[in-house]
């Protein structure tokens, strides 16, 4: 299995319900960075499995999702200008308990 890379996904869904659904599938990928981008450390089974779950809640003619793969996210070294408030920071590795 490769190692699992850093995402940033931002959407522009035209239904407030299906953006809500998106928000809160979103949640459970990643972390969110503002009110539709979240940044996600994912392997190439979470990724398609993200992206299949997307596309099960959007509608392609009304919705809009990028998801920028921005390299391996170990040594991951985005290239960002983060203004106001929150600095960006990538996503570190850490355990997850279940």
């Amino acid at each position: 299995m490769k190692a699992p890379r850093l995402y940033i996904v931002a959407y522009d869904i035209a239904d407030q319900k299906r953006w809500r659904r998106v928000f809160r599938l979103m949640h459970g990928y990643g972390d969110w960075l503002q009110l539709s981008v979240f940044q996600c450390r994912l392997d190439d089974r979470r990724h398609a499995e993200l992206v299949g779950m997307v596309n099960e809640i959007i509608h392609a003619n009304e919705d809009h999702v990028l998801i920028m793969d921005m390299g391996p996210a170990e040594n991951v070294e985005p290239r960002i200008t983060s203004l106001g408030k929150a600095q960006f920071e990538p996503v570190q590795r850490q355990a997850v308990i279940v």
